[in-house]
């Protein structure tokens, strides 16, 4: 039987501390959400200025990368390559850039997911956000 890191209640503080304070620098509204390796939201926050939609996003974006095991860019490119049938894929629905999963150890702990910026922006928040526990 193979042993495993979870995210404690502590680590979730610190990348949503991270996250937030990535976004603040940049003067960006967006909405942040965290999530365990099953997708399950543990953290959210939709800071000043996000737009509605987001808050929607960011969840989904985290929920794909956690179940992926990947960002979930990966799927945006598949869909933007032209593989348009992948929209149909269950149980993914944040199928653009902006979710990234936890993974320590060839293991997903979970994923951020965040959206209100460019997804790149996005990315580069919950990478912020992740950073923070050395990962």
């Amino acid at each position: 039987m193979k042993t495993k890191s979870t995210l404690e209640n502590s680590d979730i503080k610190l990348i949503a501390a991270a996250a937030e304070a990535e976004a603040v620098k940049n003067n960006w509204a967006v909405s942040i959400a965290i999530v365990d390796e099953g997708g399950h939201l543990l953290h959210f926050n939709r800071l000043d200025g996000a737009p509605a939609l987001s808050s929607h996003i960011a969840p989904s974006k985290a929920h794909t990368a956690a179940l992926a095991r990947k960002e979930s860019k990966v799927y945006e490119d598949i869909i933007n390559n032209g593989r348009t049938s992948f929209l149909s894929a269950p149980t993914l629905q944040g199928m653009l850039e902006g979710g990234v999963p936890i993974m320590k150890d060839g293991f997903c702990l979970g994923a951020v997911g965040v959206s209100g910026v460019k997804s790149t922006e996005d990315a580069q928040i919950a990478k912020a956000g992740i950073a923070a526990i050395g990962l």
